[in-house]
């Protein structure tokens, strides 16, 4: 299944000029699992983004913008469903200014650059 994030990491690829047996070697892995990567067959595990994201000077943002934002969307309406009010106490001190960044943080995405 194509993705942004494969579509994005094969177009990263042939700008830097590697091989997909570049990469593999570069990963440690099979060539195979760079065009599994590459078609959206397979999801990169933390190691391959990290990896990636050193190998083509990408941020891990970059690379996963669309699942950023789907993740983003979640977490607004999860939001809306936290109790109102909670008795404060020495761990919950920072709860409501910590709240109020996220709101503001979700409402203001910052946009990540690509390659």
């Amino acid at each position: 299944m194509k993705t942004k994030f494969s579509a994005d990491l094969r177009l990263a690829r042939r700008k830097a000029g590697y091989t997909q047996a570049d990469i593999a070697a570069m990963l440690c892995d099979h060539q195979s699992v760079v065009s599994a990567l590459e078609k959206g067959d397979q999801r990169p595990d933390l190691d391959q983004i990290i990896t990636l994201s050193v190998i083509y000077r990408r941020s891990f943002e970059s690379f996963f913008a669309e699942r950023m934002e789907k993740c983003t969307r979640r977490l607004k309406r999860r939001l809306k469903h936290l109790p109102a009010h909670v008795r404060e106490t020495a761990h919950t001190f920072n709860r409501a200014a910590s709240l109020k960044s996220l709101h503001e943080r979700l409402a203001n995405p910052i946009s990540h650059g690509g390659a």
